[in-house]
């Protein structure tokens, strides 16, 4: 698959919220996972995605997310944008997140992901 397929993949099951499809068929078992901020902001591999993960669903709960997209770049990199309600589960607080994730592709597979946040 080329990078306008895999994006076309991702963003319709991450609005099914068939996440699991997406990590066990999309993404590369060495996948490279960057956050703009955080304590800790490279992930390397599927298991430190899934504790990434894990640490996502502890924090926050989660009302609605909508991914738009893929908005592609060549044959091995798209963009898709996230708009994401959620409260931080420790303060009650309930904000929209208003991110961009950019993707590589390589073999038909995601082999790295870099997160960028808006206001």
């Amino acid at each position: 698959m080329n990078s306008t397929e895999v994006g076309t993949k991702l963003v319709a099951w991450f609005n099914e919220g068939k996440f699991e499809e997406i990590y066990s068929n999309l993404y590369s078992p060495d996948i490279l996972s960057v956050e703009a901020s955080g304590e800790q902001r490279e992930y390397k591999g599927m298991a430190a995605i899934q504790a990434k993960n894990e640490w996502w669903e502890a924090t926050y709960e989660t009302h609605s997310m909508v991914g738009t997209g893929p908005y592609p770049h060549g044959d091995d990199l798209f963009a898709v944008r996230y708009q994401i309600d959620v409260t931080e589960k420790a303060s009650g607080n309930r904000f929209p997140m208003d991110e961009v994730g950019v993707y590589k592709v390589a073999d038909g597979k995601i082999v790295e992901e870099r997160f960028f946040y808006g206001e």
